[in-house]
């Protein structure tokens, strides 16, 4: 291993030098875009000059590494492989991306802009491989090619560098559930450090968007269902990935996903069109927008599937100029989702791929990340026919330069594969996995303080089919070959029972279909045991995830039997749940004695699940979704219309069964003291918030202190109530803290019958406690003329 890292710092020191040499050639060259001694600007704009339409077309591909295409030519259409390829078929690849970034794969267009989740599809041996591989393409891309522009290399983010070694961190409500920015932070500059060492310069799929309708699988990316929530994630993930200068060795672009939002299609199924007002998207899906890309400053958005207001984004220039580039300032790449040129056909806007890319192209779609014929030879036939004006290429190819120089990749193209080894799925990595499980957990029930449990206990029963099934339980957008291990909640529990004790396990039923059934062993076990752990759920990466929707939010396949044979033993039950999404879990509300929310919970998820269930963490994890009782109550999030506050059905309840915020402890806390200053305020005043929260039980917990607001009166309908503010508190027995929030116009205002935003006068009542319903102390103040 040594000698490898020694080999490959020679390699990089030798390219280093090269392309120094080259770069001092290059200041005496009249090439301005070489000289970093230029403005950003002016270097693009000269290197755009120099570009033939072919080269420029060429820039605005960035295909994704599992299309056949890359290997075998155009003559194949764009077929993917999802599957782990044979070595023959990476070999094939490999060479085909070394043409792409040559610029002499194909004769259609020139060099290529770069690549799209290359290392985790082609490149199964480890980080060190991978990184060679990139700086290979950086080195033919830099003097191979006619311009020697470097390329982009794109890989996915969502909860880890998915690449072969790359740390597994758990998924979306996990994250969500945390109600820890410090903690969702520190993890995505993990990533980032990460991706960039290991040669990548831009994080995709960080779905920001809020999570409205748990049926579609690819809900389970996603954080919360509150557009505050996801927007304070937006923050502090383009804060983490990107940071100040994302020209850094830890830095990448964060690609936020999916502009303008995708997660409340009709009736839950993927790429289902959003029937959403104006309203509605600016209320609810644009904020976490104008966090990340307007306070924040993020350089890459992926378009959205599906059509919005009956439109599709990926033809749609009042969503990617006039909304996107105008209202947020956005000055970086506009991403296509996976053959989303190809929708416009779909959505039969248009009848050809030619149609498409025109398009796509006058819209404002800068990079196509699946070698569609509609952004290949066909474009540059539209620009040379006259269907579309170069400017509109110009535009797309200048925004993809702007980043590439952002990045400082003609400087510093090149990565030490050794530091990337050193870094990647590294013990501080590994921990931090660890401590975002821990945090990410929710307790749901806790009856009689069953919950946690002694470590002297004789003999449990693990039971369920989560329990060891390793893959099942990190989710998706994970690497194709994950060499290191994932711990399940079976050896999690067996880490902590002492010598001597009995842990027994059987499976019971497979999460899905009805081939496995051992219920009856399950029974047995149960039985003799002192208690039974019973782990239920999805499957990551088939029942749950992109591409897996479901009409009922109930457990499937024989689970919900499998449970009540459990039951019926009379012995207590235990029920971790390991899921993307919130699922009705009636009887295991009604008849289980406890209930831990795991989510997708990473590579360290055994670990965490233990370290609660035992008590050597004290959960303190709050949902940041809305657990229906049935998927008839759809839309379920806290933050509806008043008109439907305390409504019920004829049939069942109208109330969730476990409400946005809801989670709880090992220890117990107490509010007082509300103060809210000043009383009044006109238009633009701020409002300070404070409260005092105290640990009044016996063991160090965390609390989430959550701040809602209501608008009293108002001229258009506004919701029951709204986060506004929240604070993840962590405090020892008898300690009391005082915590504050300031509340900002922008918290107070609503948009208009004119579509403004305006703070408008009148009363608002602001409720402080533990979760959206359990409101411990309430307040009022007012917004004068």
């Amino acid at each position: 291993m040594k000698y490898c890292k020694l080999h490959s710092l020679i390699i990089v020191l030798f390219l280093s030098l090269l392309f120094s040499f080259c770069q001092a050639q290059s200041l005496i060259d009249t090439h301005i875009y070489r000289n970093p001694l230029f403005p950003t600007e002016q270097r693009v704009n000269d290197l755009l000059s120099r570009m033939t339409i072919e080269e420029k077309v060429g820039q605005m591909n960035m295909p994704c590494v599992y299309k056949q295409r890359i290997g075998w030519g155009l003559d194949l259409g764009p077929v993917s492989i999802h599957r782990q390829m044979t070595m023959e078929e990476r070999l094939k690849q490999m060479e085909g991306c070394r043409k792409f970034a040559r610029g002499d794969h194909n004769i259609q267009i020139g060099q290529g802009g770069g690549f799209f989740t290359l290392a985790d599809r082609i490149i199964y041996e480890g980080t060190l491989k991978q990184a060679e591989f990139f700086n290979e393409l950086q080195k033919i891309a830099l003097t191979e090619s006619r311009l020697g522009i470097p390329v982009l290399q794109i890989e996915e983010g969502t909860h880890g560098f998915m690449c072969a070694g790359g740390t597994v961190f758990p998924e979306g409500l996990a994250i969500g559930s945390t109600w820890n920015m410090e903690l969702v932070n520190r993890m995505y500059s993990a990533i980032a450090k990460e991706a960039r060492s290991t040669g990548v310069h831009v994080l995709s799929t960080l779905v920001v968007e809020p999570n409205r309708d748990p049926r579609l699988g690819r809900n389970q990316e996603g954080y919360s269902e509150d557009p505050y929530l996801c927007s304070v994630i937006a923050e502090n993930i383009v804060e983490a990935i990107q940071g100040y200068d994302v020209s850094g060795k830890d830095k990448t672009v964060a690609a936020l996903c999916h502009f303008p939002g995708q997660s409340e299609p009709v009736s839950g199924l993927e790429r289902g069109s959003m029937e959403i007002s104006e309203r509605e998207l600016r209320d609810v899906f644009l904020p976490p927008w104008v966090a990340g890309i307007k306070k924040h400053g993020a350089l890459s958005v992926m378009a959205t599937y599906p059509a919005i207001d009956y439109v599709t984004v990926h033809s749609s220039e009042k969503i990617l100029k006039g909304i996107l580039r105008e209202e947020l300032g956005f000055k970086g790449i506009v991403l296509s989702e996976g053959m989303g040129i190809t929708t416009l056909i779909d959505e039969h806007m248009v009848a050809t791929e030619k149609e498409a890319g025109q398009l796509a192209a006058m819209a404002g779609v800068d990079v196509g990340i699946s070698m569609e014929d509609a952004y290949l030879g066909k474009l540059v036939e539209s620009v040379k026919e006259g269907r579309i004006p170069v400017k509109a290429i110009d535009d797309a190819v200048r925004n993809i330069l702007y980043v590439k120089f952002k990045l400082g990749l003609f400087e510093n193209p090149f990565v030490d594969p050794g530091y990337a080894d050193s870094v990647v799925n590294c013990e501080e990595h590994k921990m931090l996995a660890l401590q975002v499980e821990r945090e990410g957990i929710v307790l749901l029930k806790n009856e009689k303080n069953v919950l946690p449990l002694m470590k002297d206990i004789k003999s449990v029963a693990v039971i369920g089919p989560l329990a060891d099934a390793d893959m099942d339980q990190i989710g998706d957008y994970i690497p194709h070959n994950i060499p290191q291990d994932i711990v399940t909640p079976l050896e999690g529990i067996r880490s902590k029972i002492k010598v001597g004790a009995k842990v027994n396990y059987v499976k019971g039923c497979d999460v899905i279909g009805y081939g496995l059934n051992e219920i009856n062993k399950a029974k047995e076990i149960a039985r003799k045991a002192d208690v039974a752990i019973v782990v239920l759920g999805e499957a990551g990466n088939s029942t749950n995830g992109e591409g897996h929707d479901v009409a009922s939010l109930d457990l499937t396949g024989m689970q919900d039997e499998l449970l009540k044979a459990v039951q019926s033993t009379g012995t207590p039950v235990i029920v971790v749940l390991i899921n993307g999404r919130p699922l009705s879990i009636n009887r295991a509300a009604e008849n289980s004695q406890a209930i831990v929310e795991a989510w997708m919970c990473g590579e360290q998820g055994g670990n965490a699940i233990a370290d609660v269930l035992f008590g050597d963490y004290n959960p303190g994890g709050k949902l940041p979704v809305t657990v229906p009782r049935h998927s008839g109550q759809l839309p379920s999030y806290y933050n509806h219309s008043k008109t439907k506050a305390g409504k019920n059905y004829v049939d069942m309840k109208g109330t969730p069964l476990y409400e946005f915020g809801f989670g709880l402890s090992y220890t117990t806390f107490e509010y007082s003291n509300l103060n809210i200053s000043p009383l009044e305020i006109n238009s633009g005043g701020e409002i300070e918030v404070s409260v005092e929260i105290k640990n009044t039980g016996k063991l160090r917990g965390d609390e989430v202190v959550q701040l809602y607001l209501n608008d009293v009166l108002s001229s258009v309908t506004t919701p029951v109530k709204e986060l506004k503010r929240f604070s993840r508190v962590t405090l020892v027995p008898g300690e009391k803290k005082e915590v504050k929030f300031k509340l900002l116009p922008e918290d107070l205002a609503l948009l208009n019958a004119e579509m403004r935003f305006e703070v408008e006068p009148g009363s608002f009542e602001v409720e402080v406690g533990s979760s959206s319903y359990d409101i411990k102390l309430k307040g009022v103040f007012d917004v004068k003329k």
